[in-house]
């Protein structure tokens, strides 16, 4: 018999509520026809400060096991990006520890692996020069080189405060691309999910923004790999993903039409960088099996269901997204607690987690019912729903 749980309305009043017994998937093999990363949250340990403003801890063996997780499925990995709480709780010093064990696991394991390098280690709320920030942007891109990772250049908030037009983009971005040794995966992370990066690439209006980042892309072309798109716009998305020159990838963000981007159409496809494929991994596995089989139709009759799910977790304010997935991650039984660096817990409230709860259930991601179950009573009963 599967678990019933009585879930809060927001009225006040209780539903009941029956897990499902989740799907079986067939086992995947790595996606052939798409490159696709999960980009990977981290777990705190909950014994540590980890409130707002204290330095992070992160509980590694849970931490690497997730990772080693997700690479069993077939999927690389996005590491030390802002799933993994980049400049909403995790510290250039334990970004540099994440980065260095996940790296050497990859290694060990011969796996995929992608890290996003910043200008974080600069001092908050201190207007830098353009030479400090491209310096804190190549210490970040040699540190992750010299692990033997691919490099993913996120963007800076440093620098949106400091360039004055494009050209101070095309200056930082040309000098580091022309240093480091291999290939780079471009960010274009929308302003919903860090506001302090609104009129990146030296403008607040996209269509000109996206001119800036074409060019940097052409002029650059050797030293880019491709570009992770996260503006929740697919319309844009594809119009940019048709414009980029020949073997640049375009890696799909939008955490709210993934199925159709990476599905593609006559002109083509995206790949994919998501954050929501960490709470989805099996699903998205199975899904990416299919297509590489050329069942289109089993790929998003697996795919289609996680819609409403990311939807949830990704809805506004974007940013709290990591919280939902962590959350998720908890019910699933990939991590003991639901704690997270920097206080990040209290982002969301309790009725949006139970919806989250049962969308999971629906898109068929809830992997033992009643682990599930029980978990999520207890949460109930420890925020005084009896």
């Amino acid at each position: 018999m599967n678990p019933t749980l009585k879930l809060p309305r927001p009225d006040g009043t209780l539903r009941a509520y029956a897990l499902r017994e989740p799907p079986r998937f067939a086992m995947p093999a790595t996606p052939k026809g798409r490159t696709v990363y999960a980009a990977a949250h981290v777990v705190a340990d909950p014994l540590a400060d980890n409130r707002l403003g204290a330095p992070a801890h992160v509980d590694w063996e849970a931490t690497l096991a997730f990772r080693h997780q997700l690479w069993s499925l077939g999927l690389r990995v996005a590491e030390a990006m802002d799933t993994a709480q980049r400049g909403m709780g995790l510290d250039w010093n334990a970004t540099q520890e994440l980065i260095s064990r996940s790296a050497a696991e990859a290694k060990a394991a011969r796996k995929g692996i992608a890290c996003g390098a910043g200008t974080d280690q600069l001092e908050p709320g201190r207007r830098s020069s353009l030479e400090e920030i491209t310096a804190a942007y190549l210490e970040q891109c040699e540190f992750i080189e010299a692990r033997g990772a691919t490099v993913i250049l996120m963007a800076s908030r440093a620098l949106v405060a400091a360039a004055r037009d494009a050209g101070d983009y095309e200056a930082v971005y040309g000098r580091i691309l022309s240093q480091t040794s291999q290939p780079v995966i471009l960010h274009w992370l929308g302003a919903m999910f860090d506001p302090e990066l609104e009129g990146y690439w030296g403008s607040p209006d996209l269509d000109q923004a996206a001119e800036t980042c074409l060019k940097i892309i052409e002029d650059n072309r050797p030293k880019v790999d491709g570009i992770k798109i996260s503006l929740l716009d697919k319309e844009r998305e594809v119009r940019l993903r048709r414009r980029l020159p020949a073997g640049v990838k375009l890696y799909t963000g939008d955490d709210y039409h993934y199925p159709e981007l990476i599905l593609g159409d006559a002109d083509g496809h995206s790949h994919a960088l998501l954050g929501i494929f960490d709470g989805i991994a099996t699903a998205a596995a199975a899904a990416l099996g299919a297509l590489d089989q050329g069942d289109a139709t089993l790929y998003s009759t697996i795919l289609e269901p996680t819609v409403p799910l990311a939807r949830h977790i990704f809805q506004a304010p974007t940013y709290y997204y990591k919280t939902g997935l962590v959350f998720l991650a908890y019910l699933n039984g990939y991590q003991k607690h639901f704690r997270m660096v920097g206080g990040l817990e209290a982002g969301r409230s309790v009725l949006h987690l139970c919806e989250l709860l049962v969308l999971a259930d629906q898109a068929g991601v809830i992997r033992d019912p009643d682990l599930a179950a029980a978990r999520m009573q207890l949460f109930l009963s420890l925020n005084g729903i009896s």
